[in-house]
């Protein structure tokens, strides 16, 4: 069994396409497709289901699959016991993140990171969906769920605030409430409830019971947006609301409290890439962590 065609077949397992799989190998198609049935030719069965929309594995290649990333895991391992491991920082890193950790605070901070180390290329992914490690859609997430499955490795970033805020022209216009059932009087922005990936994203009913968002918006910073432009009250992370001199708090006793987390394979541990990645959000975030508050 060639180790090479293994990695391919990882590679395609998880782009779930021989096609995104060759991209992100930069290998030409029709070679990676010949390295897989060079591998099914070895094993003496076949692993993958290709179809024009895409390739599903067989029950025979779900089961290669958690072999193949052992034996990934022990390459890995291997490497970094010889000191085989990334000798610089050089490489992609993929980074998941929700938008408004990812979009306000990170990616500002990333050229610094590119200055540090001129070989590294940083993929952010900043969107509202969840990303699969093991089929390493990304090699890092930042998360507001602490996993408690699989063979993860995870570290507490900062705990944040969520409050509701809105703009100075809406409150000269309509004034503010001074209670949670006054809010009912007043327009409501609320986020996406079946959008919603985590239910620690579940969060209006913690500011009022019968809370009615009279429009709606998936994005935090579109939320952000609304609020600003003075389409209502919103319920916003107190560390995207707060440079914007335009908004005010409305009911500021009431806040609540998330947290994020930092999260990578355990497979990935030895990769000096990966660790210089995950060191430097975590010690970007604790220089900040009076912002989140």
């Amino acid at each position: 069994m060639n180790w090479d065609d293994v990695r391919i077949f990882l590679a395609v397992a998880r782009a779930g396409q021989i096609l995104a799989a060759s991209r992100r190998l930069e290998l030409n198609h029709a070679t990676v497709g010949r390295r897989v049935s060079a591998l099914e030719a070895s094993l003496g069965s076949k692993l993958l289901i290709r179809r024009t929309n895409g390739c599903d594995l067989t029950p025979e290649g779900e089961a290669f699959l958690h072999a193949a990333e052992r034996m990934e895991a022990e390459m890995l391992s291997a490497r970094a016991s010889v000191g085989m491991t990334d000798m610089d920082v050089s490489g992609t890193v993929r980074i998941g993140a929700t938008d408004g950790y990812g979009v306000s605070f990170l990616s500002p901070r990333l050229g610094k990171l590119a200055a540090r180390y001129p070989g590294l290329k940083i993929q952010l992914v900043p969107v509202p969906q969840s990303f699969s490690l093991s089929r390493r859609e990304a090699d890092i997430l930042i998360t507001v769920d602490r996993p408690d499955a699989g063979r993860l490795i995870t570290r507490k970033l900062v705990d944040y605030t969520l409050a509701l805020f809105a703009s100075k022209t809406y409150a000269a216009e309509h004034g503010l409430p001074e209670s949670e059932e006054a809010l009912k009087q007043h327009r409501l922005i609320g986020y996406v409830e079946d959008l919603i990936i985590s239910p620690q994203l579940h969060y209006r009913s913690e500011f009022a019971r019968n809370w009615e968002s009279d429009f709606e918006i998936s994005a935090v910073l579109g939320q952000v947006e609304a609020v600003r432009a003075g389409a209502g009250i919103g319920i916003l992370h107190t560390f995207l609301a707060r440079p914007h001199k335009d908004l005010v708090p409305v009911l500021p006793k009431r806040r609540v409290e998330r947290s994020y987390w930092i999260v990578y394979h355990e497979n990935l541990r030895d990769i000096r890439r990966v660790k210089a990645v995950v060191d430097f959000i975590a010690e970007e975030t604790d220089q900040s962590r009076d912002k989140f508050v």
